[in-house]
This record gives C-alpha cells, sequence and structure tokens, in this order.
C-alpha cells in the first residue's frame, strides 16, 4: 500500500521530484546513506519536504537508525496543511513501525489509536495494535484487536496465519492453533496452498505436503518453500533440497529460495553446497533477506573451519546491522579463534 501510495504521489508532483523518486530506487536496493544523501540534494533544491523527509525516514529504518527515522516521520507529518491525506495515514503507518522497531509499544499504540479514531474500519490498525498489547503484556486487549482485524477480513488467511505466529512468539502457541483450526473447520472454501500452510503451523506435516504437493502445481514460489520445509519437518532433507532446486532450475533466482536450499543443505550437513546457496542468493540485487543470507553465509564459513573469512564477513555485516546482539556475541567468540 506504502509503495503505490508514493508512486501516486511522486507521478503527481512531477519531474520536480525526481531526487526524491531516484533516492526510493536507491531505497528498494538497499541502498540506504547513498539514498540520504541524495535526499539532502533534493531538500537543498527545494523538492517536496514532506516527501523528502518521508523517504529520509525509510532509509533511516532501512539502517536500524530507528530514533532518526522517527524524527523523520514526525517532521514529514508537520508539513501536513491540517487536512487528513492519504500520506498522513502512510506516515503514521510508518511511525508507529519505527516505534516498533526501537522497541516504543506504546507509543506505537498510540499512533494506531490515532489512525483508529479517523478511519474505524483499518484491519491493519487493529492488527498491529494488537501487537503492540502483546508487547505491552494486555493480552486481553491485543485479543480484541486480533479479532476486530479477523472479523473485517474474513477470507485474510495470510493474517490468520500472521496471527498464529505472533501468538507463538508470545508464548501462547495453542491458542493459535486454535484459529487455524476454527478456520479449517468452517467449511470456508481454500485452495490447497491455503491448507497446506495452516497443516504445517498445526504441525500437521504429511497432511501439509499432500496438500502443498497440489498446490505447487501453480508454480507459486511460496508453494515450494512450504513444501520444502513441511518435508524438512519430516527430517526429509534430501527430498526438501529437491523441492528447492527443482524450483529453482525453472524460475528465475528468489532469495528467500536459495537461504531455504542453504539451511536444509547445512541440516544435510552439506556446507560447501550451503555456502554457495546463500551467496546465490546474496547475489540478487536488492531484496530483504539480505540480513538473513549474509549471517547464514558466516555460519557457513564457520562449518567449514574458515573462521578468518568469517570474522572478516561478521564484521561487515555488524557494520550494517549494528543492532544484531547474537551477531556480535559471535563476533566476539570468532575473536578467540
Amino acid at each position: 500500500m506504502a509503495g503505490l501510495l508514493l508512486t501516486g504521489m511522486l507521478t503527481g508532483c512531477g519531474a520536480t521530484e525526481e531526487k526524491t523518486q531516484s533516492a526510493m530506487e536507491l531505497i528498494g536496493s538497499m541502498q540506504y546513506q547513498e539514498a540520504l544523501a541524495l535526499l539532502d540534494e533534493a531538500a537543498e533544491e527545494g523538492e517536496n519536504l514532506r516527501l523528502v523527509d518521508r523517504a529520509r525516514g525509510i532509509a533511516y529504518m532501512g539502517i536500524t537508525e530507528y530514533e532518526q527515522a522517527i524524527e523523520a516521520f514526525k517532521a514529514s507529518l508537520a508539513g501536513s496543511n491540517g487536512i487528513v491525506e492519504n500520506i498522513d495515514f502512510d506516515l503514521n503507518y510508518y511511525l508507529a513501525a519505527a516505534y516498533t522497531k526501537n522497541g516504543q509499544y506504546q507509543e506505537a499504540k498510540e499512533v494506531y489509536d490515532a489512525i483508529l479514531a479517523l478511519k474505524e474500519n483499518q484491519a491493519d490498525a487493529y492488527f498491529l495494535r494488537g501487537n503492540a498489547r502483546m508487547w505491552l503484556s494486555d493480552y486481553d486487549g491485543a485479543k480484541a484487536d486480533f479479532e476486530r482485524a479477523l472479523a473485517l477480513e474474513p477470507k485474510n488467511y495470510d493474517r490468520l496465519i500472521e496471527l498464529y505466529q505472533v501468538l507463538e512468539h508470545f508464548g501462547h502457541r495453542e491458542e493459535g492453533q486454535a484459529y487455524l483450526e476454527a478456520a479449517l473447520a468452517s467449511g470456508d472454501k481454500m485452495d490447497n496452498y491455503v491448507v497446506g500452510r495452516i497443516y504445517y503451523y498445526l504441525g500437521e506435516y504429511q497432511k501439509a505436503y499432500l496438500a502443498l504437493e497440489e498446490a505447487k502445481e501453480k508454480g507459486g514460489a511460496e508453494s515450494y518453500l512450504y513444501l520444502g520445509r513441511a518435508y524438512e519437518a519430516t527430517g526429509d532433507y534430501n527430498y526438501a533440497a529437491n523441492v528447492y532446486n527443482s524450483w529453482l532450475a525453472k524460475n528465475e533466482g528468489n532469495a528467500e529460495m536459495y537461504n531455504q536450499l542453504g539451511l536444509c543443505e547445512m541440516n544435510r550437513g552439506e556446507y560447501q553446497k550451503a555456502l554457495e546457496a546463500f551467496q546465490a542468493g546474496k547475489e540478487l540485487e536488492g531484496g530483504s533477506m539480505m540480513q538473513s543470507l549474509s549471517f547464514n553465509e558466516v555460519v557457513a564459513y564457520e562449518h567449514l573451519g574458515d573462521f578468518e573469512q568469517a570474522k572478516a564477513l561478521l564484521g561487515t555485516y555488524l557494520a550494517n546491522y549494528p543492532d544484531d546482539g547474537n551477531a556480535r556475541r559471535e563476533y566476539e567468540f570468532l575473536s578467540t579463534r
């Protein structure tokens, strides 16, 4: 939604927002520092400052500078003419996300409160406020928000599965599974992809891969990913690796597929193949999997006994993702090798 909104805003502004548009393209390819430098030029040349600050906030989030992201989003919101527009809702969603990333869950909740005060049927805002309430240990309030989100979009099975994942994260796995079981028992018509994923999260892996074997014929990468994971969950890493490789042999590269293949090869003890899979994923331009692929590459080098290369790569990783405490501890360990 946010990406579509930005496109519309920049197109409407015309060529005068050229540098802001170019900066957003840099952000899309994870070149955050370069984007920030270009946004400084855009501001100096008089481009739309609300869009400049919005883009700055997104770039700061990319480099995990959440406090600066918060200030940038606030600055963009402060540029409003007093009439609530789509960009204001968009900015508030980003602001709440930055608060959440910064561990400021009460502030995030208050932003979602403000969104819902103006637009009461925002399923995304209810779901995200529920997530913030979980962090604030308000389970009853979170449950009410989650159920409101599901009621507004009863056929949104992606949301249903995400709800399960949130509840599992906070130690409420059985409650999450109850929502999944209720969906299966509802009699609603679901395709095999949805059914397979639900069975996967219910831990019924044989039912999961039987449904997903049917779904994979549609050719979607996600179907293959879940199918492979279901076989991995039964311990059949050889077949799972074949699933991932069969998709990659017939389609353009997919970073998540390479990452999952690499993890599968690690479980098989094939560390060189795992390394090659992680590196192939990294070669794809941009993408949200870069952090996972980069860390897993380090782990593969460790298993191969190349601790010097692992340490060097982990140093680069920490420069890009400084808030990863686990990686920092791993770096300290490697420094003793």
